[in-house]
């Protein structure tokens, strides 16, 4: 099974546009770790995400965070097996609650960007570029979630890796 998606992403990664949307992996309590840094299931987690991306030609060429400590490990780790062309940065507006009509624009004419963020933001830019209401909850992200996006005349689920996908 996991073959015949392979397959098919190489068939489509070149005739699109495409975009990632990542969710950070799970962090320490914020009693336990004020910045919130991962912890061990969430660099895990992430790890087995990056695995699987890496055996497809899905490749972002910028990988851009939010700047929390757990938005930035989870996009150093994802960095490390992806190895973008341009590197990772810290983005601005990609905080929880920031307006995500933002990047939504920008995404417009971006192609091969990974954006890792935090939800609700997340969700509501998913939402935004899916079906153009940011109340309207279509992708329910997980912890080290990666929701893969094409684009020709619209945007479109092309892929929804989470840790549990068998290798």
């Amino acid at each position: 099974m996991l073959d015949r998606v392979l397959n098919y992403i190489r068939l489509w990664w070149t005739m699109e546009r495409v975009i990632f949307l990542v969710q950070h992996g799970e962090a320490k309590s914020e009693s336990e770790d004020p910045e919130r840094h991962l912890n061990e299931v969430g660099k895990e987690e992430t790890r087995k995400v990056g695995i699987l991306l890496s055996k497809t030609p899905l490749r972002p060429s910028l990988i851009v965070h939010s700047g929390k400590a757990r938005a930035k490990e989870t996009a150093e780790i994802l960095a490390e097996l992806l190895k973008p062309e341009r590197g990772v940065v810290e983005g601005e507006n990609l905080s929880p609650l920031d307006d995500p009509l933002t990047w939504a624009k920008r995404l417009e004419n971006e192609d091969k960007i990974m954006i890792v963020g935090h939800l609700p933001y997340l969700s509501k830019l998913t939402s935004l570029l899916l079906v153009g209401d940011q109340n309207v909850e279509v992708v329910k992200f997980r912890y080290s979630s990666c929701l893969v996006l094409a684009k020709e005349d619209k945007f479109r689920i092309k892929l929804f890796v989470t840790p549990e996908v068998e290798k």
